[in-house]
């Protein structure tokens, strides 16, 4: 398997967040790597999806008119970079968002200033809601996994994980008190409660995967991987349907506010 990070590319990453920060002018609390690379099984010619959280002055804060809470730039064949504000992160924590929940634990971590990843993990455990993480692995399950096969009936390996990967982090909730499941594959396989035929197949898709261009199609898998997305779905919608919504808790809502300004004021 190839270097998920060469330290070429990893310099090159480095250069354009500090690029964007001097740019935007603002502090980078955390940039991290949240793609396939991240996940453990990315094709030879996959792009680097870097994401970030960012701090910005007080004195921007301040001023009069709207203001956009993201960073963006343009994705080209290798870089994918973008980044939330600090108060937006936090927000959407209060929600149960799990790509946030990802973020704080990818196994590449490009720049982190160490308290300021530490406070915003431990909030986000104490904001984790499972039923919209499950709602959002449900969806980008259900999404991909219609998207499957191409015209003539080969498998896109590319979708095929894209749907795999979401419906272990189902499975590895069912089987762990619904917490935050793991962002890489071994992880997520380990804490699965895989067969050893699951994790055969499994293996042997992330072989195939990773010797594969990012859009390379090929015959059918393994009925298996099949069956392991969709039980995991059926569980899932049925779980869904049995548990009710529970709005955030006002005191997260002010344990956020507190922590959004003491970092800025900290750190910017």
């Amino acid at each position: 398997m190839t270097e998920a990070v060469s330290t070429k590319m990893r310099q090159t990453i480095l250069a354009r967040l500090d690029q964007i920060a001097a740019e935007e002018g603002i502090t980078i609390l955390l940039a991290i790597e949240s793609g396939s690379r991240a996940w453990g099984f990315h094709s030879p010619d996959s792009d680097y999806d870097v994401r970030f959280i960012y701090a910005r002055p007080v004195d921007w804060f301040l001023t009069l008119g709207k203001k956009r809470d993201v960073v963006e730039r343009p994705i080209d064949d290798l870089l994918d970079i973008s980044g939330w504000q600090l108060d937006k992160a936090l927000g959407l924590a209060l929600k149960g968002n799990a790509v946030l929940g990802e973020w704080l634990q990818s196994p590449i971590i490009y720049q982190s200033v160490p308290d300021a990843h530490a406070r915003i993990t431990d909030f986000c455990k104490q904001a984790m809601q499972p039923r919209p993480m499950m709602w959002h692995y449900l969806s980008l399950a259900e999404q991909h996994e219609k998207r499957t096969h191409s015209e003539d009936g080969r498998v896109r390996l590319k979708r095929l994980f894209y749907a795999l990967r979401p419906a272990l982090a189902l499975r590895w909730m069912h089987l762990n008190d619904h917490q935050m499941p793991p962002m890489d594959m071994t992880r997520l396989c380990d804490g699965a409660g895989l067969s050893a035929a699951e994790a055969a197949a499994i293996q042997s898709l992330i072989t195939l995967k990773i010797a594969r261009a990012e859009k390379a199609v090929g015959e059918a898998p393994d009925p298996i991987i099949f069956q392991i997305i969709n039980t995991a779905l059926k569980q899932t919608r049925e779980a869904l349907a049995d548990s009710p919504d529970k709005p955030p808790l006002v005191a997260l809502e002010t344990q956020a506010n507190q922590l959004h300004i003491e970092l800025t004021k900290s750190l910017t």
